[in-house]
């Protein structure tokens, strides 16, 4: 009989689970559960391109829907609402029961819920995926104001995209600095910088109360009581990941489904990817939940290939980015545990920079600003665990292949 491979979620990493499985040799079915209506998408330009009117759901589709004909991969759209583990079997939200014989779960996350009154009201916003967006944008020709309530990626996203649409945007930041959970302090006051230049009325340190209006959104009350006025409201306060399928099916969970280095749960017949699993990184030694895009892509790769036989283990480096208006922010590997920093460049006054991060003399993490090739470095030497001269590294005039080769040969 053919075995079937059932993957839960339609995302990046399931995309990737899909197109890795037939690359690396696995001929028998394949099952694709997605609870949104669409193919696997891109979820990153959500809060950029997408939401500014510049390209099209078709625009960000991972795959086209040709790839899945021809690879025989099978997508339905419905809900699994339990897994038998005994029986080998998910249940589905219509009351159908499928079976497996290997089962994938990339139920991705959540977006974090605002805990005040109001949070229901009509134009509040999430932006998590292309519906969130869709109702963002619909509402758009008719408002001229926004309150973005959190200072991460995903808010100064938005924050910059409905500014550079005209709006007057006010970003709410709980935290005494934007992108404090995810970043240095030298980073937050670079971006906290750019925003103000471009016009956003940013205020650190504020919380909100409650959101007001009779239907609809009208004002944002915040700690003191002042109300914003505003047309809609974007909440971007973090992700809770999606863990309750597996926790309800006996797998452990800890910070996210925790999985082995070969993407594995304590089923053999179970396997997870995305930003719903926890993995003990093979670097630092700790347990990490990523959000981000290459570890989904690298978890999937790695699922793939254990299902398959293949021995490979999750290990690429992580990456991570940010557009925000002319701003790429380009991250690679991990700043946790640093101590000490270097920069090249000047984020006091321009636009574009990198910062170093070195942990016991050795490259462990690097931001880089609008520096794609400081960036391509950093990702080379964090992989081959180098040491470059931090003078050398600070002078923007230094060639970063020479250090490359110095580092390498014991020079730096």
């Amino acid at each position: 009989m053919t075995e079937r491979v059932v993957i839960v979620g339609a995302g990046h990493a399931s995309a990737q689970v899909c197109a890795s499985l037939r690359r690396d040799g696995w001929s028998g079915e394949i099952l694709l559960i997605g609870d949104e209506p669409s193919l696997p998408y891109q979820r990153p330009p959500l809060s950029k391109a997408f939401l500014a009117g510049e390209s099209t759901l078709a625009d960000l589709l991972i795959r086209k829907p040709e790839f899945y004909e021809k690879e025989h991969i099978v997508f339905r759209r419905g809900r699994v609402t339990g897994i038998d583990r005994d029986a080998a079997t998910v249940g589905l939200d219509d009351g159908e029961t499928l079976g497996y014989d290997k089962l994938v779960l990339c139920t991705g996350a959540r977006p974090r819920p605002l805990p005040v009154p109001g949070a229901e009201l009509a134009g509040v916003h999430d932006l998590r995926d292309v519906a969130d967006a869709q109702s963002i944008r619909s509402g758009l020709a008719t408002a001229g104001r926004a309150v973005v309530i959190g200072g991460g990626y995903i808010g100064l996203e938005a924050a910059a995209s409905l500014r550079k649409l005209g709006l007057a945007v006010t970003v709410l930041e709980l935290a005494d600095r934007v992108l404090q959970r995810v970043t240095t302090p030298r980073i937050s006051a670079f971006y906290d910088r750019v925003h103000r230049e471009e016009g956003i009325d940013l205020r650190l340190g504020t919380g909100v109360v409650a959101l007001e209006g009779d239907g609809r959104v009208t004002g944002v009350r915040l700690a003191d009581d002042e109300v914003i006025a505003t047309d809609l409201v974007v909440v971007g306060v973090g992700v809770v990941p999606n863990v309750e399928l597996a926790q309800a099916a006996g797998l452990t969970v800890d910070d996210g489904i925790a999985v082995d280095a070969h993407g594995r749960t304590e089923d053999p017949a179970v396997f997870a990817a995305g930003d719903c699993t926890s993995y003990v990184d093979a670097r630092s030694g700790c347990r990490l939940r990523l959000e981000c895009v290459a570890n989904a892509v690298e978890q999937a790769k790695t699922v793939s290939a254990t299902i398959c036989g293949h021995d490979r283990s999750i290990s690429a480096l992580p990456w991570f980015w940010s557009d925000q208006f002319d701003l790429k922010l380009q991250i690679a590997g991990l700043s946790t545990g640093y101590d000490e920093t270097v920069l090249r460049g000047d984020p006091d006054t321009g636009r574009s920079f990198a910062c170093f991060y070195f942990a016991e003399g050795r490259l462990i993490a690097a931001d880089c600003v609008n520096r794609a090739q400081d960036f391509m470095f950093s990702k080379r030497a964090i992989a081959e665990g180098l040491s470059p001269d931090r003078g050398l590294l600070a002078d923007s005039d230094t060639q970063l292949a020479s250090l490359l080769q110095a580092s390498s040969t014991g020079g730096g």
